[in-house]
């Protein structure tokens, strides 16, 4: 009847079709506001916790599900009919969840509830719930007065609209720029991989060969980048990918200054002073200022490093050219530091690929996670249907391509059912750049959740095995860690559920797992070679570790860049508004860019982490540095008690996977720890300390 909310748990994706999204999200919709109308008219006398806090707690859940299967194929099977469908719902049910807060009668019944000498009697998870709520509300206008509740609406609305267009120039400005090479000579310094994957992509498209098509796609993009000897096609696609979000009917400039005072406008309404501050006061920054404090505190740790880096590039690339040290173009810095880093470290990145075939990092990956955490993960049949094909339900599960995969996650003791998660790990012009994971449905206490993990790695070409490059590897574990801090998680109220913690919190559980990509015990669990079954070599590995913190600095300040840039917008707006965007990316960033021959457009025209959701990232870029501050510190227990010793890893699951946001993030580090987060063991794993 309604198949955007089936309370399946296997979601039927094949018949989620676009002629069923506009009843679907209606019918939710009226189910919401009937839900909460029941809480309303309550007598407050005889209201309870249970009929309040927890009733509205379950009161848009078939909404919830609904519109997150919508949103979740709208990132990755995008279609016309779909977006428009999609598009037409948006302003209704932003409506619906921006009024939650500005309702004055709900608002009330929850006060008069909360006010009662009984909810002291709750447990700690119940009160930290009431918190929680009581914050939300408060944080979205529940105290406002009359107009300023109806312009708090507006906002969210409109925001929504322009966020979700931001993102939609993104993925097609990506997808309208190709490269179609016909001369095999352009292709000189590509890896095979590079130029099969190529090749095979040209005659999917339709290309007679021979005829290597390239794009915007980081699998295609980078090796150009990297190893490609024709400068003029890396300026090209440099050029190009600059250009991302920033020309013709793709242009986000004005939507970024929009959505900026939007945040601004409705920071001020609720009486904070800018953005930052209204979403980083639960954070383990606190604020704004904690936040940017935090960035040019390492900022002028490494910057020295940052520079000789810079200058160790330009010198190299002057004795290898015979030319005069000079400043480099944007599209030769990654082409020179990998000649750079060969030529240190003797070591070619592709001779790793062969080591990391998709299906043998996944399973090591899991053999990891179930050591560590006392869980069986085990892979389930699936098929793929085509939408609206009116198959009749069989006992294989459903995916929305044929690419992904379906699995489930055991307790190892117990054998429960503590989780299902969908895998889809490769590149297509109907999905969103970049890798991420999330949740379709988060169980009560004793029930199964069912997450997913998404990115846009190397595809496997012509029906051989996807050899992945080690950072892709990274990128898996990354994504995995996220997934267990959603699966594992045992929490009786669901909205402190997984991964519904501060955003400087939440990539702990995943950035710690990268380490594992890089410990030779680790490493023979899933590096092997997908033709011999062999490890990796120790001479390949001891090339690979002495090359690990090969212009580490410069990675640093990358990501210290964009958590500058996103703090300094949202906190001091108004000195930048009515600017060039690039001029005041130059002028914000003037000790975090490398110097370079060609300026480079500011990265905040495609940059989805901030702009294309109401909030995001938006000033919480810097969550990533944070927590690898936590990681590397918490990881340095790992290391003294043993790299795949169960009781560490029994002890992550018990105080930072399973507890979501029941507790405080930082008491939960000190639960693990035993004492607060240490800065220096970053800085060491770096090589910068």
């Amino acid at each position: 009847m309604h198949p955007f909310l089936a309370p399946h748990f296997h979601v039927r994706w094949s018949t989620l079709v676009p002629e069923s999204i506009e009843p679907d999200i209606l019918h939710a919709l009226e189910l919401a506001k009937q839900n909460i109308e029941v809480i309303c008219s309550q007598d407050h006398s005889a209201a309870t916790y249970e009929s309040t806090f927890l009733a509205f707690e379950k009161a848009s859940q078939p909404l919830n599900d609904g519109w997150g299967r919508l949103d979740h194929l709208d990132s990755v099977c995008d279609a016309p009919a779909q977006r428009e469908a999609m598009g037409k719902m948006l302003p209704a049910v932003t409506d619906y969840y921006s009024s939650l807060a500005l309702n004055s009668r709900l608002w009330a019944v929850m006060k008069a509830v909360n006010a009662k000498p009984e909810m002291s009697k709750l447990t700690s998870v119940q009160q930290r719930f009431v918190e929680e709520t009581l914050s939300d509300f408060r944080n979205s206008g529940a105290d406002l007065n009359g107009d300023q509740k109806a312009r708090i609406a507006e906002i969210e609305a409109e925001l929504s609209l322009f966020t979700k267009e931001y993102s939609e120039h993104v993925l097609d400005s990506t997808n309208a720029w190709e490269l179609v090479i016909t001369d095999e000579s352009k292709l000189e310094g590509l890896p095979e991989s590079a130029i099969t994957g190529a090749a095979a992509n040209a005659r999917a498209k339709g290309h007679e060969a021979p005829a290597w098509r390239f794009t915007l796609q980081a699998s295609s993009m980078f090796p150009i980048m990297q190893h490609l000897h024709d400068e003029d096609v890396r300026r090209q696609v440099w050029e190009a990918s600059s250009r991302v979000g920033a020309t013709g009917a793709f242009e986000n400039t004005e939507l970024v200054w929009r959505i900026l005072e939007l945040r601004q406008e409705k920071a001020h309404i609720l009486g904070y002073q800018h953005f930052a501050d209204l979403t980083l006061f639960r954070s383990m920054a606190k604020s704004g200022i904690g936040a940017l404090e935090f960035v040019e505190n390492i900022h002028a740790r490494i910057q020295p490093a940052f520079i000789e880096e810079c200058e160790q590039l330009a010198q190299y690339k002057a004795s290898e050219s015979g030319q005069a040290v000079d400043l480099l173009e944007p599209w030769e810095v990654a082409y020179w530091a990998e000649k750079q880093r060969k030529a240190n470290y003797d070591l070619d990145e592709e001779e790793l690929r062969p080591y990391f075939p998709v299906d043998g990092v996944m399973a090591g990956m899991f053999e990891i996670g179930s050591r560590l955490f006392g869980v069986s993960i085990r892979e389930v049949e699936s098929v793929y249907l085509e939408p609206g094909a009116n198959s009749a339900a069989s006992s294989a599960v459903e995916t929305w391509h044929p690419e992904c995969k379906f699995y489930e996650i055991h307790d190892g003791e117990t054998s429960a059912h503590l989780g299902s998660f969908y895998a889809d790990w490769h590149p297509r012009e109907s999905k969103r750049g970049g890798a991420w994971m999330n949740s379709l449905k988060t169980g009560e206490r004793g029930e199964p959740h069912l997450g997913l993990i998404i990115g846009n790695m190397s595809p496997p070409v012509d029906g051989k095995a996807a050899l992945l490059t080690h950072g892709e590897v990274e990128t898996i574990f990354h994504e995995f860690g996220h997934l267990l801090h959603g699966l594992l998680s045992d929490v009786e109220v669901k909205s402190l559920s997984g991964t519904n913690v501060p955003r400087d919190f939440v990539e702990l559980p995943s950035q710690i797992m990268e380490n594992f990509c890089w410990d030779r015990e680790s490493l023979d669990l899933f590096a092997r070679h997908f033709e011999t079954g062999q490890a990796i070599p120790e001479e390949l590995f001891v090339k690979m570790i002495a090359a690990k913190n090969y212009r580490s600095a410069t990675a640093f300040m990358r990501q210290l860049s964009f958590a500058k840039f996103d703090l300094e917008l949202h906190m001091r707006l108004t000195d930048f508004i009515g600017k060039d965007l690039d001029v005041v990316d130059r002028e914000v960033l003037s000790e975090y860019h490398a110097p370079l021959k060609t300026l480079t457009p500011s990265m905040m025209r495609r940059f989805n982490h901030l702009f294309s959701s109401p909030t995001g990232y938006a000033a919480g870029y810097y969550s990533y540095k944070w927590a690898e501050v936590l990681d590397a510190d918490a990881f340095t227990r790992f290391r003294q008690e043993g790299l795949l010793n169960g009781a560490t890893g029994a002890a992550f699951r018990e105080h930072i996977l399973s507890k979501g946001n029941s507790s405080p993030a930082d008491e939960l580090y000190r639960r693990f720890m035993g004492r607060d987060p240490e800065q220096e063991p970053l800085l060491v794993r770096a090589g910068l300390a």
